[in-house]
């Protein structure tokens, strides 16, 4: 364990939903499901994740595609950027895999360095019945820009964090695909702390698996930081896919942002968003907003969406949430179908408008317009089957 994650060990986060935190598992009780960190999850279905089943690193393969001003090498568990991010576990899984990750990847931007292409790191199942552990920590230097891809494939289950240490002034994206077969079990952890006057912008992308639980974490190491969260999912029938989101704001002057849209299709498809921000006392003129949107598509389908704010300081520039979960737009429908625009292609085009404004603020033309044919064929397996 580094010096700077070694300090950081058992200290206590003012939240309710993050309890204390510790690198020891046995800290962690075995959830119950009855725990308000865990009562959406379906812990049947984790594959003893949450228990004791072995991990290791062996049932999911790892390449990367890396520009010029980019390294990325195996380190060891002593290694001093590990815990460098602030980050230390919340729950049983995270505490499981700092202690059993037999792999940990850095990766390094350089200071100053504006990458011409985005990182690629792809992590492709090849066995489902391993459970399989892993740890990656990205560092960026300052003043740099980048974009990191992380993309998710084949038949796993893994157990995962992320650390992410975004150097003061730099401007930092990191996309996380989970692109998954259908049998595969994904939690995962990511945490970043950003730096004075730095740009974060995170993505996460769930289509694919069969239990998708997703805790993303943001900190700041200093005042004029930004955060923009954005997430797109689409849940099929009999899959779970949750995202709980956590920022908190530690530094004056900070700003946050979080939107996720997800749709819905298919008997017992279940999503779930968790958004949480607290605005501490020393916290004074910051901005944050936090929006889920879910688009139900057929019956049988259960949406759960919970925002949160826990202010500490009325010295804020603006603080807001928003929630909603809904069917097709009637007058949507009604306005397409009166100008001879068919039933099918009506609620193609809805469901594109409902996704297409978060997919433009991705940043990455190549991957948007992959985005929107994933969309489509999401489409295709239910609701315009449907109607074809």
């Amino acid at each position: 364990m580094s010096a700077v994650a070694e300090a950081l060990e058992n200290v206590r986060v003012d939240s309710h939903l993050h309890p204390m935190r510790s690198f020891e598992v046995d800290d962690h009780p075995v959830p119950t499901g009855r725990e308000e960190i865990w009562r959406f999850t379906p812990l049947r279905r984790l594959r003893d994740l949450h228990k004791d089943a072995p991990l290791d690193g062996d049932g999911v393969g790892a390449e990367a595609d890396v520009p010029e001003g980019v390294t990325i090498a195996l380190v060891g568990e002593d290694d001093a950027r590990r815990g460098s991010s602030g980050f230390v576990p919340t729950d049983r899984i995270a505490a499981r895999v700092w202690q059993a990750a037999t792999k940990v990847w850095a990766i390094d931007v350089a200071p100053e360095a504006v990458l011409d292409r985005p990182v690629v790191v792809t992590l492709t199942g090849k066995d489902a019945a391993v459970a399989t552990a892993t740890h990656a920590i990205v560092t960026v230097g300052a003043h740099s820009k980048a974009t990191i891809v992380f993309r998710f494939e084949g038949s796993a289950t893994l157990a995962d964090n992320v650390e992410i240490v975004v150097g003061d002034g730099a401007q930092v994206t990191v996309i996380s695909i989970d692109d998954w077969a259908d049998d595969a079990v994904h939690v995962g952890h990511r945490h970043v702390r950003v730096g004075r006057d730095a740009e974060f912008k995170h993505v996460d992308i769930s289509f694919g698996g069969d239990v998708v639980r997703h805790d993303t974490t943001a900190e700041y190491g200093g005042p004029g930081g930004s955060v923009e969260m954005l997430g797109l999912y689409f849940a099929d029938a009999g899959q779970h896919i949750e995202h709980r989101l956590f920022v908190d704001h530690n530094a004056p002057k900070t700003r946050s942002h979080v939107v996720y849209k997800g749709a819905l299709q298919g008997q017992k498809a279940h999503t779930v968003w968790i958004g949480n921000v607290l605005i501490r006392k020393v916290a004074e003129g910051i901005e944050t907003y936090e929006e889920n949107r879910n688009l139900v598509l057929t019956d049988g389908c259960q949406a759960d969406s919970v925002p949160n704010l826990e202010i500490e300081t009325g010295e804020i520039e603006g603080a807001g949430h928003a929630s909603a979960t809904a069917r097709f737009d009637d007058e949507q429908l009604f306005y397409l179908r009166s100008r001879g625009i068919s039933e099918k292609e009506a609620q193609r085009l809805v469901v594109h408008g409902f996704f297409n404004d978060l997919i433009r603020k991705i940043g990455v033309p190549e991957l948007e317009e992959s985005l929107a044919a994933t969309v489509e064929g999401e489409l295709a397996k239910n609701v315009l089957k449907e109607l074809s």
